[in-house]
Order: structure tokens, then sequence, then C-alpha cells
């Protein structure tokens, strides 16, 4: 009898999760971390206001090292005016089963993907999603350059048919880890400025033209300390 030749193939890549232990602290932190940021003096400027007030699916875009505090800006400002849920697009891999646990136990659902793996697909599930739920991007997540804005949030932006709301945050005081992105961990009870602004889609212009307008203004709302 010939060999069989399923033993040659490439194992296929799985989508990461996580469980037994792991879940568990998870869900510890994303308790902690929901009392840290209910803590914190958030305050919306007018447009931001605005946006998250329109009850229409949106796409939320914002840098990765602001992802602390977007739940609880969901939570108080954006879920008194919408029942329907919110997706974040996370990595498939180990690094994202992480941060998709934690995601979920601060009311954040998880499309998995990145440019490097499963990204066509999960282009077309976040497409597809925002028919009737909001979308979440970090435009430089999983893994950066920080502040590089890759070419799958503009073409969600491009594809979506509803607004596409930038999301720029500054801290009055807080501490940056030593993360490839620097990420800013907001002090507990500390002050954080909110800014939003309705980007706007040409669909004229060239997707590096889309780019490049879009991280423009997302720096502009997103101040450095």
């Amino acid at each position: 009898m010939p060999a069989s030749n399923s033993s040659q193939e490439p194992a296929r890549k799985s989508i990461r999760e996580l469980t037994g232990p792991r879940l568990a602290a998870v869900s510890l932190l994303g308790l902690l971390a929901r009392l840290w940021c209910a803590s914190l003096r958030i305050k919306p400027d007018e447009e931001a206001l605005r946006i998250l007030a329109d009850e229409r699916p949106t796409v939320f875009v914002l840098w990765h090292n602001r992802l602390f505090t977007i739940g609880e800006v969901h939570r108080r400002f954006r879920r008194p005016h919408v029942k329907h849920p919110i997706y974040g697009l996370i990595s498939a891999s180990r690094d994202g089963a992480w941060l998709t646990g934690f995601f979920q136990k601060i009311g954040i659902q998880a499309i998995r993907g990145s440019s490097s793996w499963r990204g066509t697909q999960a282009v077309r599930e976040a497409v597809k999603i925002l028919e009737d739920s909001d979308l979440g991007i970090t435009p430089d997540g999983p893994r950066g350059p920080c502040y590089d804005f890759k070419p799958g949030a503009a073409l969600i932006a491009r594809k979506s048919n509803c607004p596409v709301a930038l999301l720029g945050m500054s801290f009055a005081k807080a501490k940056r880890l030593k993360s490839w992105d620097a990420f800013y961990l907001p002090m507990p009870f500390s002050v954080v400025e909110l800014r939003g602004r309705i980007a706007k889609i040409d669909p004229k212009k060239s997707p590096s033209e889309t780019i490049e307008s879009l991280k423009l203004t997302l720096e502009e709302l997103s101040r450095d300390q």
C-alpha cells in the first residue's frame, strides 16, 4: 500500500485561544482594569461626544498605545446610546489571545487577524460586522512600528459604508511601559482628554493618500507627553 502523503502536508495554523489558568488570570486582570478605568476622569470634547452618541455602526480608529481606556470610553459614553456590540481587530497569534481574553472581559468582542496572517479574511469579517456592530482598529498594531498606519485599517475605512471616527487621547498623569509602542497606563483618578474627528474618506484618492490623511489627523488628536 502506498504511504499516505498526509504527514507531509504542512500543519495548519490555528487561532490561539486562552484556557484554564491563563483565562482565569485574564479575567482577574479585566476586573482590575475596569475598576482602575472607572476612577479616571475622562473629558471628551464636543466632537467626541457627538460621535459616540451617533447610533449608526461606526469604525473607531486609535493608536495601539491608547487601548487601555477604550473599554471605559465605550461603556461610559457609547453604551447609553447604542445596543449593538463593539468588535476589535486583534492578531490571531498567542499575544493576540491574551488581548482577546482581556477585551472580552471588558465588553469587546474579537475579530482575529493581522497583516501577517489571516488578514484578508479578517477584513472581510470586519466589513460584514459593520452592518450592525461597531469596530475598533489600532492601525499600528499588533507589533508596530509605533504610529505606523498600516494599509488594512485604511482598506476597511474605504470599504465600509459607515462613519470612520478617529479618537485621540492625552493623559495628565501616565506611566509608559517599555513595550514597542510605549503603552500608556494612566494613573488612577487622573484626567484623560478625549478628542474625536470624523474622517473624510475620498474614494477618488489613492490608498496611500488615504493612509497619509488618516495618519496626520490621528497624530494631531494624540499628543504625546
